[in-house]
């Protein structure tokens, strides 16, 4: 009965950490990856069944797009029930499509929130800080930092996947699970917002005259709602990305017109 041991599944870990988004397509997205990852156990399991070792490459190299970090836990449990497939247990190539595309997607949601959204923006923020007047150490302290975790992450849900099986996916897919997603949602839309609120800056220089004084519009501004100006701007692109579809690259041409015509004309 072959095994699996704690060597063949780091180095199946490490394929997918390493590999895991370096062959894509639209056809294919993550799949040529995931099947590599699965080249160390494939061979440990089916090295004495060469047409089996075929058709599990083949049943790996299906569609497959999710978070890479969080989506190791696939990886995991995907090891699992194919060391129980090699062992005689009943499980068909049906059943491994299906965990893997009922998994994939409220991992990616929950990957995309919480690392993306949340993590790398107050990791950056951060060293952003350390290296505002040049200072290297921030962006090392990043790099370290960055790859520290997300490694340690990807390798604790790999094994854990691996040690749960086929029995991780009802909590992963289940109400409690759902709850989780919405949380991390709004902490990362938290998160955003204060970024935003901290980083971009947007004044005028609009003076009214008011008898023998001249009206700041600016210290008005501040007076009943500081940051007016900057939430102006966040809601313009919000409202640019998310109702006119339009991308990153034509709302930064955008703003770089209206910051043109503003200093112009005296208004910023």
């Amino acid at each position: 009965m072959p095994k699996l041991e704690k060597k063949d599944l780091r180095k199946a870990w490490r394929s997918w950490a390493m590999y895991h988004l370096s062959s894509m397509s639209f056809e294919k997205l993550e799949a040529h990856g995931f099947a590599h990852s699965m080249l160390p156990v494939l061979k440990k399991l089916y090295k004495d069944n060469p047409e089996e070792y075929r058709k599990a490459l083949k049943r790996h190299s299906v569609f497959y797009n999710t978070e890479p970090q969080t989506g190791s836990l696939v990886n995991g449990v995907i090891c699992s029930m194919e060391e129980q497939r090699a062992n005689g247990q009943p499980i068909d190539d049906d059943m491994f499509h299906s965990i893997k595309t009922s998994i994939m997607g409220p991992l990616a949601g929950i990957g995309d929130s919480t690392l993306q959204g949340i993590f790398i923006p107050i990791l950056l923020t951060i060293c952003m800080g350390i290296s505002e007047h040049g200072n290297p150490l921030g962006v090392l302290l990043y790099i370290v930092a960055y790859l520290a975790i997300i490694l340690s992450l990807s390798y604790f849900l790999f094994m854990r996947g691996y040690t749960l099986g086929i029995h991780s996916v009802n909590s992963i897919i289940g109400e409690n699970a759902e709850k989780l997603r919405s949380a991390f949602n709004t902490l990362g839309i938290i998160v955003i917002g204060g970024l935003a609120a901290s980083f971009v800056k947007l004044s005028t220089v609009i003076k009214i005259p008011n008898g023998d004084e001249q009206f700041d519009l600016q210290k008005t501004f501040d007076s009943f709602f500081p940051g007016l100006l900057p939430l102006l701007a966040v809601l313009l692109c919000w409202y640019l990305i998310s109702k006119k579809k339009l991308s990153a690259s034509k709302v930064l041409i955008i703003l770089l017109l209206i910051s043109v015509v503003g200093v112009l004309l005296g208004v910023f």
